[in-house]
């Protein structure tokens, strides 16, 4: 019964939304190739529930939404809330992106050139990106006045979860086809 409640829990555990016995089964019975009881399912939930509602875990399996799925238990709201109003201000503003994809793709780039390619001052959310340390000074321009150059940093690359600048979308992966109207038909 273990091996069973630990291929039920791993399924709760990856589901993305609440996952039903039905749903449950069907992976299930795909897995072993034979037809799980859903007698054994619903015995393994209770263990994994019996298991969950230890002190010693802060979440637990809920029945909601017609199936099952993993959630903080009430104790733990006040931390979580805490967690989410925290990673709402790192959230950067349309500005910012927009800033941050011309550097991305323009890099070395001087605070000049941003604003003739968006076409309004990009002091504010060049700050807000150091800040965040998404950006980083790359040196100084020849130009007149020495401007500073900008790029991106290791940090932006973990933030966007990409491993160097070369996995970046190119920018003919985001241009239209010329001649087409309206979605394809198959």
């Amino acid at each position: 019964m273990d091996f069973l409640s630990n291929h039920i829990e791993a399924l709760i555990f990856c589901s993305p939304k609440p996952i039903t016995d039905k749903e449950i089964r069907n992976c299930l019975s795909e897995m072993f190739e034979a037809d799980v009881p859903m007698k054994d399912i619903e015995e393994a939930i209770v263990s994994i529930e019996e298991k969950y509602a230890s002190e010693e875990f802060s979440f637990e399996p809920v029945k909601s939404g017609g199936g099952y799925q993993f959630l903080t238990k009430p104790a733990y709201q006040t931390s979580i809330s805490i967690l989410l109003k925290q990673q709402s201000k790192k959230r950067l503003s349309n500005s910012a992106l927009e800033t941050l994809a011309i550097i991305a793709y323009k890099q070395p780039v001087t605070k000049g050139d941003m604003e003739q390619i968006r076409g309004v001052n990009c002091d504010y959310s060049v700050q807000k990106l150091l800040e965040k340390e998404l950006i980083e000074i790359k040196g100084k321009s020849e130009a007149v006045g020495r401007p500073l150059l900008y790029g991106t940093s290791q940090n932006f690359i973990d933030y966007f979860g990409i491993n160097n600048l070369n996995e970046l979308p190119t920018l003919k992966d985001f241009e239209q086809k010329d001649n087409e109207i309206g979605e394809s038909q198959d």
